[in-house]
């Protein structure tokens, strides 16, 4: 094992006190206390520190906000694609107008570094610009006679009230990867963020609050057992959606299933990386620095179980240490090179840990990292462990940290079954100068997303989703309006 203590950058100064949002839930255009008197406190990991107090929702709460979604949903479906395109558009600039004071807050409630919550609010920028244009572009088939004296038509509608529950690992930006796709598709919604993570969805609420119409937007506060049950089984609701854990998703669709309403579920992964003899070694080690450990490694899609071929392990295990041995830790306000933020809260910081003490009670080689950092913070070490056996527990189940596994193959077709066997389904990544591999392996591979010589690169053009216990439904690009519409034959006989 290589081993280090390494350093985490604080501030040289005191940060400023982030722009809070007004307390309370937003429902109907406007906040308020709601009908439960408890708070949950919402912690910045990075020094664990307590930013403020939200309102913990009850079910009557969310019954509120389904009311007034309803009650939005007539004049908003009716709206024109052209106006709601306008209204996405406007959201985009006033998004772009705040950057600054989202970038801090969605910082001070995450922990996150500087350049990764600058990253996240850019995105969501985009999303809106995105979808925008998409809501004014989406076709269907055209109307003809497909039937002896009958002219047929498809209406693309509205499905109705959505419900989103959204994580905590990118809290503004998976609330716009929802939101725009489903405001652009004429829906009105009722928002769960994450408890651990609600600051920046409040303040986009407050933000766009005169943008919208009242009821359009709604967003409740509070946690998935009551709040996230509550919309998942309301009879008002006609499709949930959510980004969370395999065991969120299970609980989502059986709360849906006694309503017969649609779910849209993008859950977890365990993206394998497949690394060929012939690969450029040192771009799949910059690579996986950048996919790999990207927010910390709290990502869905991240680079975290590398499949090598065993001819250049050691090689590429080396470059790896190296890359991540030259990482650095900290919080916001300490650089734009600081790539290693917090674990998201001290529930989330102890798994991790015992996944590492699991990993060193297997007996698994750890090259470099392996712990906590023994400072104020949920600070985990960048970790790669090394010489892992096919069929072990690090690779098939999700860490969601900062920890990558590496471990080999010896023919093409072994490292496409041993790809395969996890249970998840959302991405992989394919390291290969054969171009005859490059486009045979990605068909293989059982993964809503394959990239090929690169990895976590995402466009607002390409759809974002996956398979197995990964979910179903996808978010980004034109697919993500039809999945939040349904269509309608209306056939009009004319003959005789």
């Amino acid at each position: 094992m290589s081993r280090r203590t390494p350093a985490i950058r604080r501030p040289h100064s005191p940060l400023p006190a982030p722009n809070l949002p007004p307390f309370g839930h937003f429902i109907d255009g406007a906040f308020s206390a709601g009908s439960g008197t408890e708070t949950l406190s919402v912690e910045n990991p990075a020094t664990q520190t307590v930013v403020t107090e939200v309102v913990a929702g009850t079910s009557a709460d969310v019954d509120a906000a389904v009311t007034a979604a309803r009650h939005a949903l007539p004049a908003w479906a009716a709206t024109t694609p052209k106006h709601r395109s306008d209204m996405l558009l406007r959201i985009a600039d006033t998004i772009e107008a705040h950057h600054e004071t989202l970038e801090q807050l969605e910082a001070a409630n995450t922990g996150k570094p500087d350049p990764v919550s600058a990253d996240d609010i850019a995105s969501a920028i985009d999303t809106f610009r995105f979808s925008a244009g998409a809501a004014r572009t989406l076709t269907s088939l055209a109307a003809g006679d497909y039937a002896e004296g009958h002219t047929s038509m498809i209406l693309r509608e509205p499905v109705g009230v959505i419900g989103v529950i959204t994580p905590w690992n990118y809290p503004l930006l998976m609330a716009a990867w929802k939101i725009a796709p489903i405001l652009a598709a004429g829906n009105t919604l009722v928002l769960k963020p994450s408890e651990d993570t609600p600051l920046t969805t409040l303040k986009l609420a407050e933000l766009i609050a005169e943008i919208l119409p009242a009821g359009v937007f709604n967003v409740v506060t509070g946690t998935g057992s009551v709040v996230g049950q509550a919309i998942s089984e309301h009879p008002g609701v006609d499709l949930v959606a959510l980004t969370g854990s395999v065991g969120s998703g299970h609980k989502v669709a059986a709360a849906a299933a006694t309503t017969l309403k649609r779910v849209h579920l993008e859950l977890g992964g365990k993206a394998p990386v497949v690394v060929f003899d012939d690969a450029d070694l040192e771009a799949v080690a910059q690579g996986v620095r950048n996919a790999g450990f990207w927010n910390s490694g709290q990502e869905c899609g991240a680079a975290c179980r590398v499949l090598v071929h065993e001819s250049v392990a050691d090689e590429l295990t080396e470059l790896l240490v190296r890359e991540v041995a030259d990482m650095t830790l900290g919080g916001p306000g300490t650089g734009d090179d600081t790539e290693i933020g917090p674990m998201i809260s001290r529930n989330h910081f102890r798994r991790v840990q015992e996944v590492l003490r699991r990993v060193a009670d297997e007996g698994l080689d750890i090259a470099i990292g392996g712990s906590a950092v023994a400072e104020t913070g949920y600070f985990i070490e960048p970790t790669v462990v090394t010489n892992v056996p096919a069929g072990s527990w690090i690779t098939q189940h999700e860490v969601f940290g900062p920890v990558i596994s590496v471990e080999t193959f010896s023919t093409s077709e072994e490292a496409v079954e041993r790809a395969n066997e996890t249970p998840y389904g959302l991405a992989a990544s394919v390291w290969t100068r054969d171009a005859a591999r490059s486009l045979t392996v990605p068909r293989q591979l059982d993964f809503g997303t394959v990239w090929v010589n690169s990895h976590l690169t995402l466009a607002c053009e390409v759809p974002w989703g996956g398979f197995k216990g990964s979910g179903y439904g996808r978010d980004l690009s034109l697919y993500s309006l039809e999945d939040f519409s349904r269509t309608k034959h209306v056939m009009m006989h004319h003959g005789s």
